[in-house]
């Protein structure tokens, strides 16, 4: 492992962090209606995870993986939910986009995420599409 490589895994973790404001509903409304500042306030834990497809090429296995992704959502605890595929951004060597699906999850705290952790919908979904992945890495994240 190279010494760049934390910084990648740290960079995309803080990045993912960024984007969370697109997840929470009323974002904009905050935005536009009373929050002075143009911040965003983000649940403070993410749950960043990057999937590896058996089959990378495959948009069968692709959509399958988002189709159960999405009922990730479905979860009380969850307070946002992203998930998305790698974007046509400028290839840089921080940038890893080796992977084919993404998600980033928000919860209010720890305790919010044992509960998905557990949850029957997140233990269904491992069963019904582990077969789908090689591959993946997690990142949890509090927010300081």
């Amino acid at each position: 492992m190279t010494e760049q490589h934390p910084n990648r895994r740290q960079f995309l973790t803080g990045a993912a962090a960024l984007g969370a404001a697109a997840v929470i509903p009323g974002a904009a409304q905050a935005h536009n209606h009373g929050n002075h500042s143009g911040m965003v306030k983000v649940p403070p834990l993410t749950h960043t995870v990057f999937f590896w497809l058996k089959n990378p090429d495959s948009q069968e296995d692709r959509d399958a993986l988002i189709k159960g992704l999405k009922t990730l959502e479905q979860i009380e605890t969850v307070r946002g939910i992203h998930i998305g595929v790698p974007a046509s951004t400028e290839k840089r060597d921080v940038v890893n986009n080796s992977y084919q699906v993404s998600e980033l999850l928000l919860f209010d705290d720890v305790e919010g995420q044992n509960v998905y952790q557990d949850h029957p919908i997140h233990v269904k979904f491992v069963e019904d599409c582990s077969h789908l992945w090689k591959k993946v890495e997690v990142f949890d994240s509090m927010k300081v």
